[in-house]
């Protein structure tokens, strides 16, 4: 999860302290990787590529991350062959798919329910 603790804690230096190129793979939060950083990294090879599934400036809709301009550094990941982004998607899973629906069923019985008892009270 997103603390103050993980809050841009993969940096340069971090990524320093690898005495090996490696890749890095980010499916959890977005702002705990400072892209400016990772993008300098994967230019002087100090990381191989990366995989992406949340980015440091992601907003609630991917759809609408930029309306309109984009950051230089996500110009620069979008550019590079060794790195993919997906739009954070890595927890859609079959299970989870049904579990939301399964909860969003729930909130609209519990919903229509608590509608009706207003309208029994009003008669």
């Amino acid at each position: 999860p997103w603390t103050p603790q993980t809050h841009a804690m993969i940096n340069s230096e971090f990524i320093s302290e690898f005495s090996k190129p490696f890749w890095l793979l980010n499916t959890a939060r977005g702002k705990s990787v400072v892209t400016r950083d990772l993008v300098k990294a994967i230019e002087e090879g100090r990381i191989l590529g990366a995989g992406l599934d949340v980015l440091e400036y992601e907003k609630s809709s991917f759809e609408s991350l930029f309306s309109d301009e984009m950051p230089d550094e996500l110009r620069a990941l979008l550019a590079m062959d060794q790195v993919i982004l997906s739009p954070h998607i890595a927890g859609w899973t079959v299970e989870s798919k049904q579990k939301l629906a399964e909860t969003i069923v729930e909130k609209i019985i519990g919903f229509t329910n608590r509608m009706a008892k207003l309208e029994k009270k009003k008669i």
